[in-house]
C-alpha cells in the first residue's frame, strides 16, 4: 500500500513537471535573434525547468502528507515555543530585557534610512492591532480600515494648517475623530456578516478616499498637504536626524502603550464578548450580551488607533495625499493580521515586522523580490493558517 501510494505521488509529480515544461516552453526554450534573423533552442533550460519542478512538487507533496499525518494526530491547546518562553518569568524577563535594550541603541547604531524602514514597521504594528480588536477578536472583516487612518492623518494635516494645532493635541484628536468614524461606519452594518460586510467597509473606504480627492476647497484633493510638522520637543530646534530618533522613540512608547491596552481588553468582560461573538453569534446574543454595542465598541476602538497611526503617518512623511490610502493599505494591513495570527498579539507583531520588513530587505534582488513575498504568502496559507504565532485558546479546568 505504502509503494503504491509513492509511485503514484511519483506519477503526479511527472505530469505536474512535463506541464510546467509545456508551459514554459516559449519562454524558456525559444529564443529569437532579431539581428540574424535565427532561433536559438536553449533545450537545457527545458530540462532544468522539468527536474526542478518535479522535485519540488515532491517536496510539496511530502510536506502535505506529513501535515495531514500531523493533523490526525490528538490536538491539545498547549501554547507554542514563543508562548512557553514568554509565559516563564525566568525566560521572560530575561528577552523583555534584549528586546528593550535592542529598541533602545536600535536608531543609534543603524542608518537613518534603517530607522525610517523600521518606523514604517512599527506603524502598521499599530494598525494591526487596532484590526486585531476588529477582526482577530470580534471577527468582523473590514476592508475599509485604511479609511481611519486617512481620518487620522488629515485631521493632523488640516488641523495644524488651520489651527496651528500641534502633534501632541492632534494626536489623541486624530483618534477621537477615527473613533467617530468608526461608529458612523459600525452602525449601518450591524446586521452584515462576511462577505456582505467585508464589501460594505470596502466601499466605505473608498467613499472616504475620493472624497479627499475631489473635494479640492477641504483636503486640497490630489495635490495633497505638505509641509506638515514633525513632533516637537520642548520647543528645542532638531536635526532631521534627531526628529527621526525622537520620532522613533515616540512610535515605541505608542506601540507599548497599544500592547498594554488591547491586552487589557482582550482579557476584559468586553473582550471575551467580543470573542464569543466571533465564535457564534446566536449563542452570543443568547447569553445576554448586546450584540449591537459589542460591535460598535469593536469598530470605534479598532478606529481609534487606525486614526493614531495616521496621525503618526503624516508626521513622519510630512506630506499626505489620498493615493496614500488605497485599499491596499486594507489589504497589506489584513494580512499581517492573517499570517501573524488572528487574536495573537505577539503574532500580529511579528507578521507586521515580516510583511513590512521584507520586501524592503528583498529590493536588491529586483523582479525576484514580489515572487519571494508571493511564495512566503503560499507557504503560511498552507502550512500555518493558524498564523506564524497561533493564538491559543485558554481552556479551564476544574480539580476536585
Amino acid at each position: 500500500m505504502m509503494i503504491m501510494t509513492v509511485t503514484n505521488e511519483i506519477k503526479k509529480s511527472f505530469l505536474a513537471s512535463v506541464w510546467f515544461m509545456f508551459l514554459t516552453f516559449p519562454i524558456m526554450v525559444l529564443k529569437v535573434n532579431t539581428v540574424s534573423n535565427t532561433v536559438e533552442w536553449r533545450w537545457m533550460n527545458m530540462v532544468g525547468v522539468g527536474v526542478g519542478a518535479f522535485f519540488l512538487s515532491m517536496l510539496w507533496r511530502y510536506l502535505l502528507v506529513k501535515k495531514e499525518m500531523g493533523g490526525k494526530k490528538e490536538k491539545t491547546d498547549k501554547p507554542g515555543l514563543v508562548q512557553t518562553v514568554l509565559g516563564e518569568r525566568r525566560f521572560a524577563v530575561p528577552a523583555l530585557a534584549t528586546i528593550g535594550i535592542f529598541t533602545l541603541v536600535f536608531p543609534h547604531i543603524f542608518s537613518m534610512y534603517q530607522t525610517n524602514i523600521m518606523i514604517s514597521a512599527l506603524i502598521y504594528v499599530m494598525l494591526g492591532l487596532g484590526l486585531n480588536i476588529v477582526v482577530g477578536l470580534a471577527g468582523l472583516l473590514d476592508l475599509g480600515y485604511v479609511a481611519f487612518f486617512a481620518v487620522g492623518a488629515y485631521s493632523y494635516a488640516l488641523l495644524n494648517l488651520h489651527y496651528g494645532l500641534t502633534f501632541w493635541i492632534a494626536l489623541p484628536l486624530g483618534g477621537l475623530l477615527a473613533g467617530c468614524f468608526g461608529l458612523i461606519l459600525g452602525y449601518p452594518v450591524l446586521r452584515l456578516r462576511g462577505d456582505y460586510l467585508a464589501i460594505v467597509t470596502l466601499g466605505f473606504g473608498e467613499i472616504i478616499r475620493l472624497v479627499l480627492e475631489n473635494w479640492n476647497e477641504f483636503s486640497y484633493g490630489p495635490s495633497g498637504i505638505a509641509n506638515i510638522p514633525k513632533p516637537p520637543l520642548f520647543g528645542l530646534d532638531l536635526s532631521l536626524n534627531q526628529k527621526t530618533i525622537y520620532l522613533f522613540y515616540i512610535l515605541v512608547c505608542l506601540v507599548i502603550f497599544t500592547i498594554f491596552v488591547i491586552n487589557r481588553l482582550q482579557d476584559s468582560r468586553i473582550g471575551r464578548a467580543w470573542i464569543a461573538l466571533k465564535d457564534d453569534e446566536i449563542a452570543c446574543q443568547a447569553m445576554g450580551i448586546d450584540k449591537a454595542k459589542t460591535k460598535l465598541r469593536a469598530f470605534a476602538l479598532g478606529a481609534t488607533w487606525a486614526g493614531m497611526g495616521g496621525v503618526i503617518f503624516a508626521a513622519k512623511t510630512t506630506f499626505i495625499n489620498p493615493a496614500s490610502f488605497t485599499i491596499w493599505e486594507s489589504v497589506i494591513i489584513l494580512c499581517t493580521v492573517v499570517l501573524g495570527g488572528m487574536g495573537s498579539i505577539l503574532g500580529v507583531i511579528s507578521g507586521a515586522l515580516l510583511l513590512i520588513l521584507l520586501p524592503e530587505y528583498l529590493r536588491n534582488f529586483g523582479e525576484f523580490r514580489m515572487i519571494t513575498f508571493g511564495t512566503v504568502l503560499v507557504l503560511m496559507m498552507v502550512f500555518r493558517p493558524g498564523g506564524i504565532i497561533e493564538n491559543v485558546r485558554r481552556t479551564y479546568t476544574f480539580k476536585r
